[in-house]
């Protein structure tokens, strides 16, 4: 039983798909174990979404709120361009935390990339797909690439849709690298594959611009956030990010959650050194 009360469970929070305060409520308190079990990074940006969607969300800091109810915030350096500017984030550690986000009207979970013990030193390098119109089909023929590609470095990687129109694959890494770095090796693999497969991978930032999928390394820094797993998304049809096994990642793949499973539980044990995969990178960029 939670501790946790929840008031205005009639609010509608999707309109057009009457989807109320206490049917997310009900979602997550169901998801909650999967979602700790998939190591969701417990510091989470917290946006309001008191008028539901698609009103636009709000950004408060909620200390006196969060310290009465007994949970926990994390004092983080502010990112680029004053990003998380009050410091300070909640720690959804627990089932409770995860519900009182939802009390408080947060539709969405998005969790930094790293732990507070070390919130300079991100837990994976992210791929961050962002197809073009009905591009679909392509960013999943894209994500297989990468996937190939970090492969050849012995790195493994997960998929999982991103609950809105992309594709993220996560490459878990042993805690010693910065963002810097992160970054670096996202951008040269990207770029690599760019020239590899033009007119299907692209790092071209404006979308006018663009032909193919635009794989976004400029996802890998500090201060940057990425939906947790199984977060519900501020869209009709309140989509989900979705965790995927890779031969689930087909074009017939269901962009909802269908079971509560992650085949990501197992993630926490395959982070690897990747020193070498990273100048092997830099190496082949230098090369071409």
């Amino acid at each position: 039983m939670s501790k946790v009360e929840l008031t205005n469970a009639d609010r509608v929070l999707f309109p057009d798909d009457g989807i109320t305060k206490g049917d997310l409520f009900a979602y997550y308190a169901a998801v909650a174990p999967v979602l700790r079990a998939s190591r969701a990074r417990p510091a989470v940006h917290d946006e309001r979404w008191r008028e539901g969607c698609p009103a636009a969300a709000s950004s408060r800091s909620r200390r006196r709120r969060a310290s009465r109810t007994g949970f926990r915030r994390a004092r983080f350096r502010p990112g680029p361009r004053g990003r998380h500017a009050d410091g300070r984030l909640p720690l959804v550690n627990s089932p409770d935390a995860l519900l009182w986000m939802v009390q408080m009207h947060c539709i969405d979970m998005n969790a930094w990339y790293s732990r507070v013990d070390k919130p300079d030193r991100p837990d994976f390098v992210l791929f961050d797909l962002d197809p073009p119109d009905d591009g679909f089909p392509l960013a999943i023929r894209v994500a297989h690439l990468i996937r190939a590609a970090l492969e050849k470095l012995e790195l493994e990687s997960f998929v999982k849709t991103s609950g809105a129109d992309g594709i993220h694959v996560l490459v878990p890494i042993a805690r010693r690298h910065g963002f810097d770095e992160t970054y670096e090796f996202a951008e040269l693999l990207s770029r690599r594959l760019e020239v590899e497969h033009p007119g299907e991978v692209t790092t071209e930032w404006l979308k006018k611009k663009r032909s193919g999928v635009l794989v976004d390394h400029r996802q890998n820094g500090r201060g940057k956030t990425i939906a947790s797993v199984y977060s519900v998304r501020p869209k009709a049809g309140a989509p989900v990010s979705t965790p995927l096994h890779w031969e689930e990642l087909t074009e017939h793949v269901r962009r909802a959650i269908s079971r509560c499973r992650s085949p990501w539980n197992g993630s926490s044990g395959t982070e690897i050194s990747s020193s070498r995969s990273f100048t092997e990178v830099r190496r082949s960029a230098r090369s071409a």
